[in-house]
């Protein structure tokens, strides 16, 4: 009996170290420039199946990631993050997603985006 229980906690015990090591914290760099583009790059993280967490710091401009390996992969997010109209350093947003972000978020456009700035 009592090796029956052992068995059963060493076996409890490796499968729940084995579902920790699923999940992978990553971090890499997101263009964007305000509240509208955190809210948008991290809603399009998190849409992607397997990613558990996401969190974009405006100044830094780095996103960090929780992801589950089994189900995704980096490359996979930042391909929804380009849909969504925000580079990464692997992965550029084509023209026409860059240019359904709202204008106060267009990065590439730092004239425009400045001179947006002084008008309000």
């Amino acid at each position: 009996m009592k090796k029956i229980i052992a068995i059963i906690c060493i076996a409890m015990v490796t499968n729940f170290t084995m579902a920790q090591s699923k999940n992978k914290k990553l971090s890499f760099e997101v263009d964007g420039v305000c509240q509208m583009c955190k809210m948008r790059i991290e809603k399009a993280a998190l849409d992607v199946s397997g990613v558990k967490f996401a969190d974009w710091n405006i100044p830094s401009h780095e996103l960090v990631l929780v992801i589950d390996e089994r189900k995704t992969n980096p490359m996979a997010v930042k391909m929804a993050l380009a849909e969504a109209g925000h580079d990464s350093k692997e992965l550029k947003a084509t023209q026409k997603a860059y240019e359904k972000v709202h204008a106060c978020c267009r990065y590439r456009d730092i004239e425009d985006h400045d001179a947006m700035k002084h008008q309000r």
